[in-house]
């Protein structure tokens, strides 16, 4: 190496070096503000750690789940006292009335309008490829197995896929349909939505989905994607899922080949979903084998969490609906439980279940007609469960024969293909699940513009309706804050706390003193917690005008976030902690917003503080709207980029997953977030650098529909000089609204 070099990697190490002491300083600043804990990576000694709150960064899951325990423990207890048949039935009829009242109305039944696109012959058997309408323009694909030499009706299966890129055209799918086939029964396999030919969002170019890859967690995404829209209008996506099997029975028993006295449903993973709920509704099935489904809610949330849209009901837990309860609804027809020892679905919960189902079949006089099989086993199908199902399926059906497995010849995935290009979005104008819902939306803000004619009567009751809808809490003001540490910095000092939060959790804050103090104290939300404002330059701007400031780490960010439970993960969101909340009837919004009204309240018991301001950015400002909409702390309100409302997230077929935990679900059935800032008039109100749904600033016309209602009532109340709406957080105006 010549000096040229040497001098050149001297000078590369000097670089290293000095970006790690920057990068080592960034972190250390950062993990100063730290309320709770001293990162051992930095501070080898924990002199300030709080070993209680160890596990806090899961605060939110930890309460949204010991919420649910409640309603799931008190269904436990009614359930273990009812003692006669009679009480069961009472308990079943309910449970079914509740699971179809939870779901929505479902629609009319309309033509099916199928259409054979395709048949195939086979050696025993011969399947043609259908497609047929569930909903008009809402096309299912499938295919139906018929075995040869059917000399009367046959029984019929309809085969509900588990998650998979491919459904029931994968090799393990298609092996426990052809062994149905070559026992003699008619087997009906349909597409889920967002597999198969179904897909919700393909990106033509590739043939793939637009939001994921090729693997599982793509169906999971495309499941759960519009989950979120869907529970905002109050329904489940659960419902499509429903329709489809209940309008695939429909046709099966079109045809002249099935009996339609002999109908089962059967499926594994997300088709042993479909499974449970189908049988459960349809009382046309006769026998139902779910497969690596059945378990409980408790074990579930104490495992691995609640899964991806279709497998959670619009309240279902708050409604008392658990795993059982899909069984018990059905009956005593007969029902084969099937597992695996070391399924993620946790395999306790699947014997509590089937202990508690026990006793319902026992006082119907029909103890063997719910069954259970295990295998020792991962999550999927093994031979033992698969042969048992057949055995099952071949006794309550009544075809006899060898429930022994035999091989089969696979069929290509083109001789499978319903439509002429591979997937109905570009086969057929077909409707998707996000432009159904859309039209759900349309009516709800239909009667909403109907309600918001009458503003005197309007506001007061969307405040109401808000509170009950995101589950809000009024806090308890009497809580103190422990303190933790101060920094000293120039003109002013930071102090430390945390106080107890809704639940059993605490609230990391920063308040920062000037030196100079005047009277007024901001509030300041960012949806990365209490740093962020120091980051930008915000916090420490209003500190040089005299402003306190509290900056809190709201459950579910910083300190008390995001947690270890991620499931369907979309820009780094979890869906499924905020799937958990839709579960119980609450929202991540009404706690956070109980918590930011306690925050204020606190700042208000200094007698020096007259004023409570508060800024929050992007995702966090449905937590001010509500918070300030439902306590009057606040005497002024700035909402930093914001989105429009919850309309503009329903209304567009793509938007940012990164608003869906600042999600109300049920809301547009009674209120927007609209509502919410027009309720604050006269108060003074910023709404600065406002987006759409999918945090863009396109669709403008959409935007200023939004906030006419805004207009409208600081109009009405003689205020519009206390609002203002502009296109961007100008420094200067920002800082001459606060004065």
């Amino acid at each position: 190496m010549d000096q040229h070099d040497k001098m050149i990697t001297k000078r590369k190490v000097v670089l290293i070096i000095s970006l790690m002491i920057l990068l080592t300083t960034s972190i250390a600043a950062q993990g100063q503000l730290d309320v709770m804990r001293i990162r051992h990576d930095i501070m080898p000694i924990p002199n300030n750690h709080w070993i209680h709150y160890t596990d806090a960064s899961n605060s939110l899951i930890h309460y949204l789940n010991e919420e649910a325990f409640k309603f799931l423990d008190a269904r436990s207890e009614k359930t273990s006292r009812i003692k006669t048949l009679e009480e069961w039935k009472e308990r079943q009829s309910r449970i079914r009335q509740t699971i179809w009242n939870i779901l929505g109305p479902f629609p009319e039944k309309t033509p099916l309008n199928p259409k054979i696109t395709g048949k195939v012959k086979k050696k025993g058997y011969a399947m043609e490829n259908i497609i047929y309408e569930s909903l008009p323009h809402f096309y299912v694909t499938a295919s139906l197995f018929i075995p040869d030499n059917l000399k009367a009706p046959a029984p019929a299966i309809l085969f509900c896929s588990g998650h998979s890129r491919e459904a029931y055209r994968k090799q393990s799918y298609q092996l426990p349909i052809l062994n149905l086939v070559k026992k003699g029964f008619i087997v009906f396999a349909i597409d889920p939505i967002g597999q198969g030919e179904r897909l919700q969002y393909l990106n033509t170019e590739t043939d793939e989905s637009l939001i994921g890859s090729t693997k599982s967690v793509t169906i999971k995404k495309e499941h759960s994607y519009p989950s979120a829209q869907i529970f905002l209008t109050g329904q489940s996506i659960a419902r499509y899922f429903i329709w489809d099997g209940i309008r695939g029975i429909d046709y099966l028993i079109s045809r002249k080949e099935v009996d339609p006295k002999r109908i089962g449903v059967h499926g594994n993973s997300g088709g042993g979903t479909q499974t449970a709920y189908v049988s459960a509704l349809d009382e046309r099935v006769a026998a139902s084998a779910p497969s690596c489904y059945i378990t409980n809610y408790k074990r579930l949330m104490q495992s691995i969490g609640v899964q991806d849209g279709e497998q959670n009901f619009y309240h279902g837990i708050l409604n008392g609906i658990d795993h059982a309860d899909f069984i018990e609804a059905r009956a005593p027809k007969p029902t084969l439980i099937m597992a695996t020892t070391r399924d993620f679905f946790s395999i306790q919960g699947t014997r509590e279940t089937y202990k508690e189902v026990k006793r319902i079949y026992e006082r119907f006089g029909e103890p063997d007609h719910i069954k259970i099989t295990e295998d020792d086993f991962e999550h999927g199908y093994t031979q033992k469960n698969r042969e048992a199902m057949y055995a099952f399926f071949q006794k309550y059906l009544k075809i006899p024969g060898s429930p022994l497995e035999e091989k089969v010849d696979f069929l290509s995935e083109k001789e499978l293909q319903k439509t002429s290009t591979g997937q109905l979005s570009t086969s057929l104008d077909s409707q998707t699940v996000f432009s159904l819902n859309q039209k759900e939306a349309k009516k709800l803000q239909s009667k909403l513009e109907t309600s918001r004619d009458n503003l005197t009567k309007h506001l007061p009751g969307i405040i109401n309706s808000a509170k009950t809808f995101s589950g809000y809490i009024n806090p308890c003001l009497t809580d103190e804050p422990v303190f933790t540490g101060r920094i000293q910095r120039n003109g002013y000092v930071i102090e430390k706390y945390f106080i107890k939060g809704e639940g059993n959790y605490v609230i990391p804050y920063l308040l920062s003193i000037p030196d100079k103090a005047n009277s007024k104290a901001v509030v300041t939300l960012y949806p990365s917690g209490k740093t962020a404002g120091f980051e930008d330059g915000e916090t420490e701007l209003l500190i040089s005008k005299g402003f306190t400031v509290l900056t809190p780490d709201l459950i579910g960010t910083g300190e008390v976030g995001p947690g270890d439970f991620r499931g369907v993960n979309l820009d780094d969101i979890s869906y499924n902690i905020w799937f958990s909340a839709v579960l119980i009837g609450r929202s991540i919004v009404g706690i956070q917003a109980s918590d930011v009204v306690k925050l204020a309240h606190f700042l208000l018991r200094d007698k020096k503080i007259t004023d409570i301001y508060g800024i929050a950015h992007k995702e966090t400002c449905p937590v001010l709207l509500h918070a300030s909409a439902f306590d009057h702390a606040f005497s002024r309100v700035a909402l930093i980029n914001p989105y429009s409302s919850y309309r503009s997230v329903v209304m567009s077929r793509f938007y940012q997953p990164g608003f869906v935990h600042s999600f109300v679900p049920g809301a547009l059935t009674a209120y927007d977030l609209p509502d919410l800032a027009a309720s604050l008039a006269p108060r003074k109100l910023l709404i600065a650098g406002v987006t759409d749904g999918n945090a863009m600033t396109v669709n403008m016309d959409h935007i200023k529909e939004d906030f006419d209602i805004i207009i409208r009532n600081y109009e009405h109340t003689s205020a519009v000089d206390q609002l203002s709406i502009i296109d961007r957080k100008p420094v200067d105006f920002y800082l001459n609204w606060l004065k």
